[in-house]
């Protein structure tokens, strides 16, 4: 079925032209995708946005939220947007990085200990990003979190040899990523995010990295219902409009409808640090196995983790964004 809606959608999305989001009697009317659920606390984020959006502006910009990833997958989102089908997204760090490489130096395996040192290295590290972004056509319009990823397996996984011999999910049209686990010396197999649950099922894939929070939602876990209590990255988020569609709102508005944006991923921001750890104990009510390494074994992820740096650098990261957060971080760690 979800096939079929994404094909209705995409053809009714085609068929109104290459511009439809501009009308004669002055309403921007825009389109955003995602691939979060709907109903979720990220959907929720983004409907916030939308009556925000539609009050401050008196009615002249008006938001259709697609969830649920009914267009697609992220990079097919990115790519919709760039051809005019759609004029905004919200996407996860691997979505963002199909527009610019740069985020991705936020999700370095490891690099972040605490949510305190994230908050100090994005906030200093968040304007270079946002230049970058925007000089490929791209207005900003909030930054959010996921929460940390974890690894699930469908059999008992410990140590990072224990996942090497696993097949272990990654988001297909997303090569850096795909790379990043290569260096790893992990067994990727590259699918699309709504195939993993199939994939699960099948037995293409035997285990798959995310935050609890989807894991729950989605009820993944229950299909590879093992997680290595080990905090491999912070999932970094953001939405996203293009330029083309923003500078079409009244510029009296724009200020405003920004700040409405930037205070939703904030909130969001929040919630979601908060729900993590719930979500774990929830699962844990309903048969999921925590397994918690030694400290042995947490140092040995740690230093798997960086042997890869010096590799990613100037290449999954960008060389120059890469020593701007290792400067940051030394700067907080003092």
């Amino acid at each position: 079925m979800r096939p079929l809606v994404r094909l209705v959608i995409t053809l009714a999305l085609v068929a109104t032209g290459a511009s439809p989001w501009l009308e004669a009697q002055g309403v921007v009317r825009i389109r955003m995708g995602t691939i979060v659920p709907k109903g979720s606390l990220w959907d929720e984020s983004l409907q916030y946005v939308r009556q925000e959006w539609r009050r401050i502006s008196g009615g002249t910009a008006q938001v259709t939220i697609y969830s649920g990833g009914v267009l697609g997958d992220e990079t097919e989102m990115v790519r919709q947007i760039r051809q005019g089908r759609i004029q905004a997204v919200a996407l996860s760090s691997g979505g963002l990085s199909r527009i610019d490489a740069g985020v991705s130096c936020l999700q370095m395996p490891m690099m972040f200990s605490s949510y305190d040192e994230l908050d100090y290295v994005r906030l200093r590290l968040t304007p270079m990003l946002e230049r970058r972004i925007e000089a490929k056509g791209f207005k900003v319009l909030n930054w959010a979190d996921g929460g940390w990823v974890y690894t699930f397996t469908k059999k008992p996984a410990r140590t990072p040899d224990d996942v090497r011999r696993l097949k272990l999910f990654t988001s297909a049209g997303d090569p850096e990523t795909e790379r990043l686990y290569n260096e790893f010396g992990f067994h990727v197999v590259p699918l699309a995010l709504t195939d993993l649950v199939t994939a699960l099922q099948t037995g293409m894939i035997d285990a798959f990295s995310t935050v609890p929070l989807f894991a729950q939602l989605q009820e993944s876990y229950k299909l590879a219902p093992h997680m290595i209590d080990v905090p491999w990255m912070p999932l970094i988020g953001g939405t996203v409009i293009s330029q083309q569609a923003w500078e079409q709102i009244p510029s009296g508005s724009r200020a405003a409808m920004l700040e409405a944006a930037h205070a939703s991923g904030e909130r969001l921001r929040a919630d979601i640090r908060g729900m993590g750890d719930q979500a774990v104990r929830e699962m844990e009510k309903r048969g999921l196995v925590v397994v918690r390494p030694d400290t042995a074994t947490r140092a040995e992820w740690k230093s798997s983790a960086e042997t890869t740096y010096g590799r990613l650098r100037g290449s999954y990261c960008p060389a120059d964004l890469y020593d701007e957060v290792q400067r940051f971080r030394k700067e907080f760690r003092r």
